[in-house]
């Protein structure tokens, strides 16, 4: 509803127990729709993949003053359609590019209509074939294709003067000059200004007229101000997503640097996953795929060999492995024309930025009546001779009051009118949203996360489970072989290459060296070895140098002919190979369990081949035992094949399937990799915040258990039994309701392939659940995309899990999620404290100046005084209270209900408590003040009454702030002195008071204070202190008081959409 912005839904938290209301995170009990025919246009629980037209719809429900402002950080939905039609025309450039090189090389086909055609000769007369196309384009570019481009500065340094850098023309961000025009964008300030200005020409007007025009001019700076460093804030982050790490080959060295500080001539190798970073050329490739839809507009994937060795930067790499030399970066490329024509940021609106829109609209829907009430009143009562002057006498007499007198008074009524549709509309609300999300995300990335959709941060506050992947998440990602098994024997300990037979030593040399996608190398200063690759290919390259493996010298041994790279479906990658002796070997590399299955030997120590039937169960309770020590178990196998039984045609090869069986087991090996220091901790945490933890993983299930057990989301061995402990393949084979029923249950998932985690996360999101999910390959996109919130991980997630995630782990730690869960929280609590504050004022406020030009005909607060508290209210207290740093309060409470009431029953008790008690004490004053002041009733009495009245409301607000930073707790001092802004902020509120009474009477029509009044004024203040604490012990309803608003609030919506 109106101010809960909800009338439906429930909580989606799994737990079973109704937790206690809390300010802080939201809680409370749904609430049913009272209207079930009302279709609310600010109700949508996600903007994440939401259609145009349910974002169109809230805009054009909304409430708006000044649309450029409060639209700003929403999505353009113009400028969005825009970019889309950018896109298409890119596309269909290069589409045009691809269809004449396809026309060409149809015409160069020998079956044509007609006369026979001699087939084109390899260099078709041009003394160059397509393979000598690439060693001819390194030797002009000067590079080794095996060592890359030298690493010398003055080299890399020529390269981009003579061929460009990899960047692109991005827009500059709009300079401070443009948030001020739009500030100034404001209807109502517009008014006033006019207003201001018509003054100007009567008699005394230029004192009115000038102060409301500073007072417009002050607020329209802040403002600016405000939003300018918002902005800041949003380009560093910009920056820093766009900012992609690739791994290159430079001096033989294998390194990462940044997308921006690749040349031409780089060699790159590619993998699946990663995005291709320039235009370039294929070196060599295996079963190369490349997904090129980001161009073509296509989803048909590329296959590309010798024959279509080009390669368009901002593509996919959707299987396979490869290297590419570079040839073209930048703006020289289609994918930089592409980015420069759409660098501009369209913006991204969040599901509680749309609900604060329905707030506003409603709260300005009533201040807008309220409004033309007062005028009304005013009014009359003025052109009927009710109203008087500060000194008693009537100020319109008919047929002897001047018309510019008439004019001059007109104007001050409805300037006043006017300011309470300023005040009543709380124009920055939505915006605080934008504020305390620029905030947090500045934080979060000290935390280690990179945010990528604004709408990810909320989100996380209300998520009821993570399903996380297990390496480099739970655990260090820093692995080691720890056990080895050669035959029946268990090497002790596995890198003591004397133990290990010749025969065995050479065959595995072979495999390790072969079979991988890594890479051994001398350090810079050639004291000692490197390694490169996946954590698992590093463990095992490291244990293949330490048995007597030297890299470079047995990958000189044999030709490597094709590779099946190892993916998380198969779980095993596998190499062929051909020695110098003709003879072809296969090897595999994988899952134990899965590699084991497919043997019928193995080669004992003695170097002898052994059958595997009568021992097959002796290798499957070695494997049993290390998983259940927490070790990843590879199994290293080969086969001997017919040199004749291998493709020689190059496309025949790329769609050759290896022969998968009558493998020779080499060895198996256990892989230590420890759980994360404080992992448990974390994964407490979210349990005693109401958040499931789940691990997800293609790991053998015993090694689950065992690490799950380790971090703590298994309790004990009890709890390791179905359907708490599950494999992938069992759970797919479920049921839709038994899945369902297994999916509430499953702390554990094994041997999970990507379309397990995909169909877990779409059955707990069938549920109810606010599903988070962690992944790093390419085959986790889908679910990162499904997910209400998609976590990539920075260090082993590839570019196409970071493009469908939302947010990226930059130190894969689940610590660090645990923390994103933390800031989430604090977004929604430091959005309700703010509007806990704004509505203390906005009703105060409202009901103060309609009291009195009701019954006296005068409004207490003018337009500039008005104006000063709506910049206390608006833009000094969204940044007083939108950036509260989250507390450990946050975490010990259940999710945020993505439905719940923006303002709960304890918000109603606490801003009634104060809005009451202001209200009170400054009518008293409007009232009898001069009898109690002991004021003689004449202008100056009038004058110091008012000034009272002002300077006491002020004070209510400074020290109201305090209260709002702790709404449901006795201490609201806590942890205050820590937060500086808030406190600068406060400071600078009061010493501007103090200088407005004292120094600045003249222009908003007050006198200064004697201290005896200071100090009475700063006890009205104070004493919102202790009325704050005896409130908090008046118990609430558990019913949401937001039920009494529903039908108000629908009518007002249901008008704004007719």
């Amino acid at each position: 509803m109106g101010i809960s912005m909800t009338t439906s839904g429930t909580n989606a938290s799994s737990s079973s127990n109704t937790p206690p209301p809390d300010i802080e995170t939201g809680v409370l009990p749904p609430i049913n729709a009272p209207d079930d025919d009302f279709d609310d246009p600010f109700d949508i629980t996600t903007t994440k993949n939401a259609s145009t037209e349910s974002l169109r719809r809230w805009r054009q429900a909304a409430l708006v003053l000044n649309a450029s402002r409060r639209f700003r950080y929403t999505l353009d939905l113009r400028k969005n359609e825009e970019q889309e039609k950018r896109r298409r025309m890119i596309r269909s450039h290069a589409q045009v590019i691809r269809a004449a090189l396809l026309f060409k090389l149809a015409g160069e086909q020998a079956v044509v209509l007609g006369p026979t055609v001699i087939p084109a000769s390899p260099s078709c007369g041009y003394g160059i074939s397509l393979e000598q196309l690439v060693q001819g384009l390194s030797e002009m570019l000067k590079i080794n294709l095996d060592r890359g481009v030298q690493r010398d500065e003055d080299e890399l340094r020529n390269r981009r003067n003579a061929f460009g850098s990899n960047t692109y023309p991005v827009k500059k961000g709009r300079s401070f000059f443009m948030f001020l025009w739009e500030a100034w964008q404001d209807l109502t300030l517009i008014i006033l200004i006019v207003a201001a200005a018509a003054s100007l020409g009567i008699e005394e007007g230029w004192y009115d007229g000038g102060s409301i025009t500073f007072a417009v001019l002050l607020v329209i700076f802040v403002t600016a101000t405000s939003d300018y460093r918002q902005s800041l804030q949003f380009q560093n982050l910009n920056e820093e997503k766009r900012n992609i790490q690739i791994e290159i080959t430079r001096d033989g060295r294998r390194e990462k640097i940044s997308i921006y500080d690749i040349v031409v001539g780089d060699v790159i190798p590619l993998k699946i996953g990663d995005q291709v970073p320039a235009d370039g050329l294929l070196i060599k490739g295996h079963s190369l795929a490349i997904d090129e839809s980001s161009m073509t507009g296509e989803s048909k994937i590329a296959h590309k060999d010798q024959k279509t060795p080009f390669l368009m930067s901002g593509c996919k790499v959707a299987d396979g492995a490869g290297t590419m030399m570079v040839t073209g970066v930048g703006i020289n490329t289609e994918w930089g024309l592409l980015m420069a024509s759409i660098s501009e940021d369209t913006g991204e609106e969040t599901p509680l930025q749309v609900r604060l829109n329905g707030v506003a609209t409603f709260i300005g829907i009533v201040g807008l009546a309220v409004a033309l009430l007062v005028l009304g009143v005013l009014l009359f009562r003025f052109f009927t001779g009710n109203s008087r002057n500060p000194d008693g006498t009537i100020q319109f007499v008919h047929g002897k009051t001047s018309v510019s007198e008439a004019v001059d008074d007109a104007i001050k009524i409805f300037t006043a009118a006017v300011t309470i549709v300023v005040v009543a509309v709380p124009e920055g609300l939505p915006l605080a949203v934008t504020l305390t999300l620029a905030y947090s995300m500045k934080k979060m990335m000290a935390d280690k996360a990179l945010v990528r959709r604004l709408s990810a941060c909320e989100t996380m506050g209300s998520a009821t489970t993570i399903c996380s992947d297990k390496t480099g998440t739970l655990t260090l990602n820093q692995m080691t072989v720890v056990e080895a098994y050669v035959g029946q024997k268990k090497i002790d300990p596995p890198e003591d290459g004397l133990q290990y037979h010749s025969t065995v030593s050479s065959l595995l040399n072979e495999g390790i060296a072969q079979n991988t996608a890594g890479s051994v190398f001398s350090s810079k200063d050639g004291a000692c070895i490197e390694v490169s690759g996946s954590p698992t290919e590093k463990a095992i390259l490291h244990w293949g140098v330490k048995i007597g493996m030297n890299f470079d010298v047995v990958r000189n041994q044999s030709t490597l002919l094709h590779v099946s790279p190892f993916n998380s479906i198969k779980k095993r990658g596998g190499v062929v190979l051909q020695g110098g002796d003709s003879q072809v070997r296969i090897h595999w590399k994988g899952a134990a369990e899965i590699v084991l299955a497919s043997c019928k030997e193995y080669v004992d120590t003695d170097g002898s081949l052994q059958s595997i039937d009568n021992d097959m169960e002796y290798f499957k309770k070695a494997i049993e035992e290390m998983a259940a020590r927490s070790l990843r178990c590879v199994a290293i196998a080969y086969r001997n094949y017919h040199v004749d039984g291998v493709p020689v045609d190059e496309e025949q090869l790329a769609e050759w399937n290896l022969p998968e069986d009558d493998l020779v087991l080499l060895s198996i090996v256990g892989i230590k990799d420890p759980p994360r220091v404080g992992v448990r901790n974390a994964v407490k945490l979210c349990t005693d915040a109401g958040v499931k933890v789940r691990m997800v993983t293609g790991d053998n299930i015993q090694t689950a258990k065992a690490i799950a057990m380790e971090c703590g989301i298994l309790d004990s061995g009890e709890d390791a039994t179905e359907p708490n402990v599950i494999e992938g393949k069992t759970f797919r084979e479920y049921s839709e309701k038994e899945r369902e029923y297994t999916s509430k249950h499953i702390s554990v998932m094994g041997r999970s392939s990507p379309s397990d985690k995909l169909l877990l996360v779409q059955t707990l999101r069938k549920l109810g659940e606010v599903v988070a999910v962690t992944g790093d390959g390419t085959n986790d996109a889908p679910a990162l995309h499904e997910a209400d919130i998609g976590l990539a991980m920075g260090i082993q997630g590839t570019e196409v899990a970071k493009e469908s995630s939302d947010i990226i782990i930059l130190d894969d730690n689940f610590a660090s999620v645990v923390k994103v869960v933390r800031w989430g929280r604090s977004v929604y609590a430091n959005i309700q404290k703010f509007i806990q504050f704004q509505l203390t004022v906005n009703v105060a406020a409202l009901v103060i100046n309609v009291v009195a030009a009701i019954s006296s005909g005068d409004v207490p607060l003018n337009t500039v005084q008005l104006l000063w508290v709506n910049l206390i209210m608006d833009t000094l207290g969204a940044l007083a209270l939108a950036t509260e740093p989250p507390t450990d309060h946050l975490m010990h409470r259940s999710p945020v209900g993505r439905r719940e009431p923006l303002v709960t029953n304890i918000m109603w008790r606490n801003l009634i408590i104060q809005a009451l008690y202001q209200v009170a004490v400054l009518l008293v004053f409007n009232f009898r003040g001069l009898a109690i002041l002991n004021l003689k009733n004449n202008e100056h009495g009038n004058a110091v009454k008012n000034t009272l009245i002002f300077n006491g409301f002020v004070l209510c607000q400074i020290f109201n702030e305090f209260n709002a930073r702790k709404p449901d707790e006795m201490n609201v001092f806590s942890g205050v002195t820590k937060n500086y802004l808030f406190m600068g902020i406060v400071g600078t509120t009061f010493i501007l008071q103090v200088m407005i009474i004292q120094f600045l009477g003249k222009f908003t029509s007050t006198v200064r204070l004697s201290l005896n009044l200071w100090i009475l004024s700063i006890g009205i203040g104070i004493f919102s202190w202790p009325l704050a604490i005896a409130g908090k012990l008046i118990p609430v309803p558990e019913t949401p008081l937001a039920r009494v608003f529903s039908k108000p609030y629908q009518h007002c919506i249901a008008s704004r959409n007719r």
